[in-house]
């Protein structure tokens, strides 16, 4: 089936202030909005009621070497393309028309504290402490309905009751990430590198044990990205993650953990990558072309049921994720091919300039179990279409 859309709810509004207050201090503040937040039932009936929704909002004070980041940014573990900048054009999160970006990406915007470093004017190191969020999607399934209410399973309700919620998670301390960036000339051309390191935990209490008993797991992941231009204009970037535990952070297409038969909590092993060229063939065209890929791998075990069966062991019922027999939800793999071109139809230094932004991407889903007849995966084709005035 086929489907086509008009809006204007990517639109964005930004503001960012810009305060010296010593020789060595400054201040920075930023708010970054666009249009994408919650719709309501006729949004596309009659009046199109695109709600306002807060993208970024923080403060930074910088003071000699020293620089401190309080409220909603882009995660650290988001890749960089410049330093450790928390500016938006210094974040790379692809030049996809796409208010999803690109699968492989591995990112979020959330409430965070960050510190950062430079020893010298190419490195930089920094730790944030980041909101924390055990999620685990319907295509999870539990060995009881108490564990429902103790991951984020996707609802959209904030207020919903324990069997699909978002503010219930009992997570037990901010995720916490550390990074390092070096940026230097290789030849001559700007070479951007950085490492990123991720530390979770994830509790739950198990009420499968007698008595009941909180059960504790750590789990956490490593980044590595680069960019560096290969000739004049022409860009190479790839960023690539791995993880134990850190499927939220790439897009929520796979479970962070599952819960085992015996009650106790179990991470689910996740990568992704994306590796792309962007080239600003001249000062009023650039194209682009990006491949990204995500994977889960599956995390089950039996549990008695007589009269079930499942993966060839009657008197027994599967939990966890991925097993055969699961819901075609449980994603094994997810692939994007991208590409694009951005043309620049008018600019002016003073009063900005008029862009068209063209995306195709191709996308393949496989799931970890599909029942026959069904095909073993899913295909998707998607065009974008933008025009873009952009404030000087």
């Amino acid at each position: 089936m086929s489907e086509f859309h008009f809006s204007a709810q990517y639109s964005r509004l930004s503001l960012k202030v810009d305060a010296p207050v010593t020789d060595s201090t400054s201040l920075t503040g930023y708010v970054e909005t666009d249009f994408l937040g919650y719709q309501p039932a006729n949004a596309y009936v009659t009046a199109n009621s695109n709600s306002l929704r807060m993208r970024l909002f923080w403060a930074q004070i910088k003071h000699g070497k020293w620089d401190v980041l309080g409220g909603q940014e882009w995660s650290l573990l988001t890749p960089n393309r410049v330093g450790l900048s928390p500016l938006t054009s210094d974040v790379f999160v692809t030049v996809d028309e796409d208010p999803n970006f690109q699968v492989g990406l591995t990112w979020a915007r959330q409430a965070q504290l960050r510190v950062t470093y430079h020893p010298t004017l190419k490195w930089a190191v920094a730790v944030s402490l980041e909101n924390p969020q055990q999620f685990a999607p319907a295509s999870v399934v539990f060995p009881s309905n108490t564990y429902l209410g103790q991951f984020d399973n996707g609802s959209s309700a904030t207020n919903a009751p324990s069997a699909a919620t978002n503010t219930l998670v009992p997570n037990l301390h901010p995720d916490v990430i550390v990074k390092t960036s070096y940026d230097t000339q290789f030849r001559e051309h700007p070479f951007h590198f950085e490492v990123a390191g991720l530390l979770r935990s994830f509790r739950v209490l198990n009420t499968l044990a007698t008595p009941s008993r909180t059960d504790t797991i750590i789990g956490g992941g490593g980044s590595i990205n680069l960019n560096f231009q290969l000739i004049k204009n022409l860009t190479f970037v790839a960023s690539s993650f791995y993880s134990d535990g850190g499927g939220r952070y790439i897009f929520g297409l796979g479970p962070d953990a599952i819960v085992k038969p015996n009650g106790n909590v179990s991470a689910v092993h996740s990568g992704s990558g994306i590796a792309g060229l962007e080239w600003q063939a001249t000062p009023r065209y650039m194209l682009y072309s990006y491949y990204g890929g995500a994977y889960f791998a599956r995390n089950y075990g039996f549990l008695p049921a007589a009269g079930s069966s499942c993966a060839g062991a009657p008197g027994f019922s599967c939990v966890g994720f991925g097993f055969p027999g699961s819901a075609n939800s449980s994603n094994r793999a997810v692939q994007e091919a991208t590409f694009g071109a951005i043309p620049t139809l008018w600019s002016n230094p003073n009063y900005g300039k008029l862009q068209v932004i063209t995306q195709y991407s191709y996308l393949v889903r496989s799931p970890w179990s599909v029942t026959p007849p069904a095909p073993k995966n899913a295909h998707l084709s998607m065009v974008y279409a933008g025009l873009r005035y952009i404030l000087p």
